[in-house]
């Protein structure tokens, strides 16, 4: 454990509130960084950045949707004396080829591993949470979820257990140097298995219904997407299904010395909570 500092990036997202408590649990000192926090953050006003980065030892990063400025982060990081950056990126960043999230997680993967300091990149798959917290939520409350997704499977990834490595990885200077990390579930689901067992769970007459990209692109812009957001997030379904992610690692358990907690576990604690009620 240490007694410096440690900023955390997008400290009201899914996984910054999560690290950000738990290394406050730890006896670390946090300074949580956000558009609305009050030490506020912004990767689109860089005029801000070197305040958020003074005294500080080491850097939990979210990066933006969008390529570049990682780059300058890191620059700024190192000038300030930060000695430790963990990345939160995602799951075969170094496999998507050219799409927008390959291109985006990659620039954001070589401005840390190109740097001189310290380094550790976490590698999430699709968050158990995105069903209950993100963009399934709305159309499971409603009994049905369409998404370009078929037999492949995916290892979903309970959130807290990213939230556990990240906080051990920050926690634990030099055990975790140039280190990268895939983070998945104990075992991988199709999206129909994982909407059955919500189904079952919450006693919810919920259903999974296989669409196109097409027609899923479509679907996010008459909600009010824009065009390019709605075939970025449907661009990612596309590659998920060439099925280079779905394999499992052991990599929750090499940095937190137990098994990832299962689908099920989240399914039976998040219905206990009414999630998906009407």
């Amino acid at each position: 454990m240490t007694s410096s500092t440690t900023l955390v990036l997008g400290a009201t997202g899914k996984t910054g509130r999560r690290v950000a408590a738990r290394l406050r649990l730890r006896g670390t000192p946090v300074r949580a960084a956000s558009r609305s926090s009050a030490t506020p953050f912004d990767w689109a006003d860089p005029a801000g950045w070197d305040r958020a980065l003074q005294d500080v030892t080491a850097v939990y990063i979210v990066p933006p949707a969008v390529p570049g400025p990682v780059h300058e982060f890191v620059t700024r990081a190192d000038a300030a004396g930060v000695q430790r950056l963990v990345l939160l990126s995602g799951r075969g960043a170094d496999l998507w080829g050219d799409s927008t999230f390959g291109l985006d997680m990659r620039s954001a993967e070589d401005a840390v591993r190109g740097s001189a300091l310290e380094w550790t990149v976490l590698r999430s798959s699709n968050f158990d949470q995105n069903f209950d917290e993100d963009l399934f939520h709305a159309p499971l409350a409603t009994g049905e979820l369409a998404l370009p997704a078929g037999e492949v499977p995916e290892p979903f990834i309970d959130i807290d257990d990213v939230a556990d490595v990240g906080a051990a990885v920050l926690d634990q200077p030099g055990r975790h140097t140039g280190r990268i990390y895939e983070l998945t579930g104990p075992r991988a689901l199709t999206f129909a298995e994982a909407v059955d067992l919500i189904s079952r769970a919450s006693g919810l007459p919920i259903t999974y219904k296989q669409v196109s990209p097409a027609e899923y692109t479509a679907a996010l812009v008459d909600q009010g997407w824009s065009e390019d957001d709605a075939h970025h997030v449907a661009e990612m379904f596309v590659i998920m299904e060439r099925g280079v992610i779905a394999g499992t690692t052991g990599d929750v358990a090499a940095v937190l010395g137990r098994a990832p907690r299962t689908f099920e576990d989240y399914v039976v604690r998040v219905a206990a909570a009414g999630a998906w009620q009407r």
